[in-house]
């Protein structure tokens, strides 16, 4: 997808990016939270918020990682058609080892991940873009359908837009990290850690996995349990209403 982009002016210019910014742009909810607390990271001299600074500098290849781009809502067009997948916010990457990485940040706060691939992909009408959107995310992950069913649709379409993002920049790393803000969202996790074992890997709290090689692009994996932001300011920009100066 070719995008157009501008520059934030503060955490409210990621609620005009919510496909239901009534519902989802709450103090507490997964959408505010990860506004408010990236936003206040933009001061650092790494623009990382420090819980995902401790868990990506944990890696040699990734330590010492800077933002060079972040867009909230960032959407990746997948085959089929239909909806593209919205990532929560779509981050590259610079590290002095690694060189470029391409993350899907996806934020939680205790909602789910959706469906599963097998309830997803059930009774697909004729002519529905579905069979050739799960052959690309299957591609993409090497995996077989099987594997596939077992696991929650937001997460597969998720990590392939980190991939295809790595692919269109030239990154040779790709990250899904979920950045949870409810604690402990054992149901979550639970699912997030069914997908590491269906990729072959242990996915940890806390941790960032490698997931081996994906169409050329080394696959990390990472669930970060995340504080809200105590950034007084940063939170009451956030709180006021639109149009308020």
């Amino acid at each position: 997808m070719h995008g157009i982009y501008v520059p934030s002016s503060g955490p409210r210019s990621w609620r005009a990016g919510l496909a239901d910014p009534g519902r989802q742009w709450r103090e507490g909810r997964s959408a505010f939270e990860l506004a408010v607390d990236w936003e206040a990271a933009r001061k650092s001299n790494r623009g990382l918020p420090p819980a995902v600074m401790r868990v990506v500098d944990s890696v040699d290849a990734l330590r010492d990682a800077k933002v060079l781009i972040a867009f909230p809502e960032h959407k990746v067009s997948l085959e089929g058609g239909g909806h593209a997948s919205q990532t929560d916010l779509w981050v590259l990457l610079n590290a002095p080892a690694a060189g470029l990485v391409s993350v899907a940040v996806e934020a939680k706060a205790g909602e789910p991940f959706d469906q599963m691939v097998s309830e997803w992909s059930k009774g697909a009408p004729p002519g529905s873009g579905k069979p050739a959107r799960l052959r690309q995310l299957l591609g993409l992950l090497d995996l077989d359908e099987g594997k596939a069913n077992l696991c929650r649709y937001q997460l597969l379409h998720r990590t392939a837009a980190a991939l295809l993002e790595a692919k269109r920049f030239g990154a040779r790393h790709a990250m899904l990290l979920v950045q949870s803000f409810a604690s402990p969202d054992d149901s979550s996790f639970n699912d997030y850690q069914c997908f590491g074992e269906q990729l072959g890997v242990d996915a940890r709290r806390d941790e960032l996995v490698m997931a081996g090689q994906r169409g050329g692009v080394e696959l990390w994996l990472g669930w970060l349990s995340a504080p809200a932001s105590t950034d007084v300011a940063v939170r009451a920009d956030a709180r006021r209403p639109d149009g308020e100066g």
